[in-house]
């Protein structure tokens, strides 16, 4: 069992941090890596990219958006719970070196995926400029964190209630425009990713995305998280999370991950009826 021992909610209660006793896993993530998490015996397999590690401690932090039956099943855990199953480390770690100016977007939970990553960068000693994004200053996330581990930091809101009203790419525009930049990481929602990766494509800056498509047992075995990139099929659970952002191919990923989407709604329904 995989007792939680801290339990933080975010954003008005809809995102929740959990940070988890998990020694054996702490001491071999690194970041980009991700973990399949079970509430119990019978709970759905739910993948989610740890957003922080303490090997000292021997814990992961992971951060969710409630918005389907399993998170709000994980939702209502609180600290001194224990999670069943904790599977992990999976994925291939980010390939961190000193590249120089480096960009790091992020946006909605998708942050939480972001905060190693960009650390990494950072102690790799690159100049580390970050942007994130939300739809509202409620729903942003660990921006003192991510503050602590960027150069330069700009905030964006879809509703103009913090920072700058617009998107993150309006920000990475003036950005590139300015900027000697060698890397882009954006990590977010799908649409967020694809118009980052046209925007480097355009001007020949190397990209890279993290995809979470719908995963089932994380080892390749399943085939379920399948994704082109480059014309080729890949297994995001162990040929990523991480890829080329030019050679996504974003639409059949939004295709694949609304395939469930009355199914799931249908479900969450009925989980809260039993609550």
């Amino acid at each position: 069992m995989f007792k939680i021992i801290n339990r933080e909610e975010m954003a008005q209660g809809t995102i929740v941090l959990n940070e988890i006793e998990a020694p054996r896993i702490a001491r071999k993530a690194k970041p980009g890596q991700f973990v399949i998490l079970q509430a119990n015996e019978t709970g759905e397999r739910i993948p989610l990219t740890m957003a922080d590690v303490d090997p000292e401690k021997g814990t992961i932090t992971i951060i969710y958006m409630i918005v389907g039956k399993s998170t709000t099943l994980f939702g209502k855990m609180k600290v001194g719970d224990e999670y069943f199953a904790v599977i992990g480390p999976l994925g291939k770690a980010t390939h961190i070196e000193k590249k120089g100016k480096v960009v790091c977007v992020g946006g909605g939970t998708g942050i939480a995926v972001l905060h190693p990553i960009t650390r990494g960068l950072k102690e790799a000693g690159n100049e580390v400029i970050t942007i994130l994004g939300s739809r509202n200053k409620d729903l942003l996330i660990l921006e003192e964190k991510m503050a602590k581990v960027s150069d330069t930091l700009y905030i964006c809101t879809d509703d103009g209630s913090r920072g700058h009203h617009g998107f993150v790419t309006d920000i990475l525009k003036d950005v590139l425009a300015k900027e000697d930049i060698r890397l882009v990481v954006a990590i977010g929602p799908v649409p967020m990713m694809k118009f980052v990766s046209k925007i480097t494509k355009e001007k020949g800056v190397e990209t890279l995305v993290s995809l979470n498509p719908i995963m089932v047992d994380g080892t390749g075995m399943c085939g379920g998280c399948r994704v082109s990139v480059g014309g080729k099929t890949k297994f995001a659970c162990v040929d990523g999370p991480e890829f080329d952002g030019h050679e996504v191919d974003y639409d059949e990923l939004s295709k694949r991950l609304q395939a469930y989407q009355a199914d799931e709604k249908l479900s969450l329904e009925q989980c809260r009826q039993s609550l």
